[in-house]
């Protein structure tokens, strides 16, 4: 059994349509740094920051807020919205019946006290069940959002008004995202030990600012593609100063988030955005990974022609067995009505792209990063722009051809709609016992180098979330685990088993 679930299983149960304003960055605001990918801002989103949220358009850094404590180690658009937010939480308990139970197992144990995580993910009503259930296993954090667009104010409120040092709103501009980071990072008498990311944003600050600061953290846990993907270049580059944990490639994260959740939320996203009737629309998508399987069996669903690119021959493959038509992207770029990206890469739309899609093309991205859709080539002073609501915009040519663009190619689900929140708790699930596993392996377990989740772990996470379906698993008996050679309580699969 691995140590950190043996530590866990000690832990007993006590009990079984608006305006919106173009604010300009304020003189003297300079960007303190860029990403390497651009995957939560770009150039343009500090000059024009649309938001939602509300009349006022006083920046929230300008204003002097306090919680209810009289803290003001918090900095979010409106620490009055705390009682809506509480409920949207309260819901969202509902539906992630693991992180529930690690609360309650929290009871006796705290495995993660001690622990300071400061995080930088999606501020939403499931993560802060997560970032509460951390709290609950004993640890401290301090929390920044990874998207300028996904944060619920309303849920960023209802953390603070809590104790949590959140420094997030919906809308920010580029200089506001690196300062919410900062305020997180460069804290007088507080220093993190452990890193929770989404998309290597935290990583790359902590790492161009505050490089020392990795002498006393103990571990990375990332969550998506991009920042894996940055991990990896780190370790391969020598420059892995730690260890980290890949759980965007745990089996219980592929999965479930990726597959099922994006299955289920690329047309909300789509649907509340644009209105539109899915059958019989011609649809491309990029890229037939785990998020792109999820898009391409809705759309099929719902009656979409659907095509498909690819420059995997055995995702290809894949795609061509589940009855998709493989092509390249210039090959039907002028007769399709809708163009989803989840690819991971950049410039997989171009400007030549765009310049040859049809009228009323809509182009939106499913991605992590903001890198896939090349919107910046949009930006010229032939083409205008036009607000239609809430994260839509109308690009227009000047022969009155005209594209719709979402979220301005960020992450559309997470940014125009909600995802699931049962899938949510199966990722956040992974991401805590990620956390407390680095926090209390042994000095030697994991060296500077990035791992993937014990697939005991990944069991784990999956047992938790079968009682909510009152599934009810077989047990294997002695004669045939012996002859199978596995555990009677798992793993039940090799590492290198293909789910």
């Amino acid at each position: 059994m691995e140590p950190s679930l043996h530590r866990i299983q000690q832990i007993q149960f006590a009990d079984q349509k608006q305006e919106f304003n173009k604010r300009p960055t304020k003189i003297g605001r300079r960007s303190l740094s860029r990403s390497i990918s651009q995957s939560s801002t770009d150039s343009y989103s500090s000059a024009a920051s649309y938001t939602d949220s509300s009349d006022d358009e006083t920046s929230p850094r300008d204003k002097q807020q306090k919680n209810s404590k009289g803290s003001s180690d918090f900095c979010v658009k409106n620490i009055k919205q705390a009682e809506f937010g509480r409920r949207e939480i309260e819901i969202a308990e509902q539906e992630m019946p693991a992180l529930m139970a690690l609360r309650k197992r929290a009871q006796g144990e705290k495995p993660l006290a001690g622990a300071k995580i400061v995080g930088c993910t999606h501020i939403t009503a499931q993560t802060a069940v997560l970032m509460e259930t951390l709290g609950a296993l004993g640890a401290q954090c301090r929390w920044a959002a990874c998207n300028i667009y996904s944060t619920l104010n309303e849920v960023a409120a209802a953390l603070a008004e809590s104790g949590f040092p959140v420094f997030a709103w919906k809308g920010e501009s580029e200089d506001d995202f690196w300062w919410c980071i900062d305020r997180c990072v460069n804290v007088e008498g507080w220093q993190p030990n452990m890193i929770l990311d989404d998309g290597g944003d935290l990583t790359h600050w902590i790492y161009k600012k505050y490089p020392n600061m990795f002498k006393k953290i103990k571990g990375i846990v990332e969550e998506s593609v991009t920042g894996v993907h940055r991990l990896y270049q780190l370790s391969k580059a020598g420059k892995l100063c730690v260890p980290a944990m890949n759980v965007n490639d745990s089996v219980t994260k592929q999965k479930f988030d990726n597959l099922y959740c994006c299955r289920e939320s690329i047309l909300d996203g789509l649907k509340r955005t644009t209105d539109m009737m899915f059958g019989g629309k011609q649809v491309v998508v990029c890229g037939y990974g785990e998020v792109g399987k999820g898009c391409c069996a809705a759309l099929k669903a719902m009656g979409s022609i659907v095509y498909v690119t690819e420059i995997d021959p055995i995702c290809a493959l894949q795609a061509c067995m589940d009855g998709f038509r493989l092509v390249k992207l210039n090959e039907v770029i002028r007769q399709v009505d809708i163009v989803i990206t989840c690819t991971g890469n950049k410039n997989v739309v171009t400007r030549e792209h765009l310049d040859r899609m049809k009228n009323s093309c809509i182009v939106c991205n499913m991605g992590h990063s903001n890198t896939e859709i090349d919107v910046a080539s949009l930006r010229t002073p032939e083409l205008t722009w036009e607000r239609v609501r809430s994260q839509v915009d109308h690009v227009i040519w000047p022969d009155g051809k005209r594209i719709v663009l979402l979220a301005e190619g960020r992450l559309l689900n997470l940014s125009c709609s909600t995802v699931p929140t049962f899938v949510l708790s199966i990722t956040a699930t992974t991401q805590a016992l990620a956390l407390i596993e680095l926090y209390n392996a042994p000095e030697g377990r994991y060296k500077q180098d990035v791992y993937l989740l014990p697939k005991k772990m990944d069991e784990y996470v999956a047992s938790l979330h079968l009682p909510t379906f009152d599934a009810h698993l077989t047990e294997l008996t002695d004669e045939q685990a012996k002859y199978l050679g596995l555990n009677k309580n798992g793993p039940f699969k090799p590492n290198y088993y293909r789910y």
